[in-house]
């Protein structure tokens, strides 16, 4: 029997071999946006880790063909990524943090209305805090390809995970004198995953 969800498979079957027999946190969108809803993400998904350090790992649902396939590049699934994000936590802490999946559907939103993608090593200033009214030095983020998922094929196309890297006002103006690329090879080197040293309070 042919899937009517081939890329959503696609991209639990890869989660599955990182995370075999674990359950997420998944925060599924209302109101899908091809039927007029505000969220272009269908979902995204939280799984639990407290390797290297404690976060969330999120994952996207929605910025490549989940379902049939749409557009006409046979080599890429949608706009060709998914999103990944990586969020400290309290070992305790047993619901993920909303404001991360408001963030990814912004950031998500921004693509589907400006045409804009993100690839590795591009950045963004996001011109204000990560988490809007809350106490963070995080106002910008960095883009690099997750370092546990990579890229996967799907039978709409390749997908890769993208990983959202928060990053200081001193951090992006480093990159901007430097390299985008370089700062995340060096940042890689000092924190493991690149998972943030930082979090968003509640």
């Amino acid at each position: 029997m042919t899937s009517e969800t081939p890329g959503w498979d696609a991209i639990d079957a890869a989660l599955e071999r990182r995370y075999p027999g674990v359950e997420p946190r998944h925060l599924a969108t209302i109101l899908k946006w091809s039927l007029g809803g505000p969220d272009p993400l269908d979902g995204i998904s939280f799984y639990p880790r407290l390797e290297p350090v404690p976060h969330w790992h999120a994952v996207s649902y929605g910025m490549s063909e989940l379902y049939d396939k749409q557009s006409d590049n046979p080599d890429e699934s949608g706009w060709g990524f998914e999103f990944t994000f990586r969020i400290r936590r309290d070992p305790a802490e047993a619901e993920p943090p909303v404001w991360a999946a408001n963030f990814l559907q912004n950031l998500a939103r921004y693509v589907f209305q400006s045409g804009n993608w993100f690839e590795p090593n591009h950045h963004m200033d996001l011109n204000g805090p990560i988490a809007l009214d809350r106490p963070t030095l995080i106002r910008a983020v960095a883009f690099a390809e997750d370092p546990e998922l990579g890229t996967i094929e799907t039978p709409n196309g390749t997908v890769q995970f993208l990983q959202v890297v928060g990053i200081t006002s001193d951090e992006y103006a480093a990159t901007q004198a430097w390299s985008v690329r370089d700062f995340l090879a060096l940042l890689a080197r000092r924190i493991p995953l690149l998972v943030p040293t930082w979090t968003a309070a509640r």
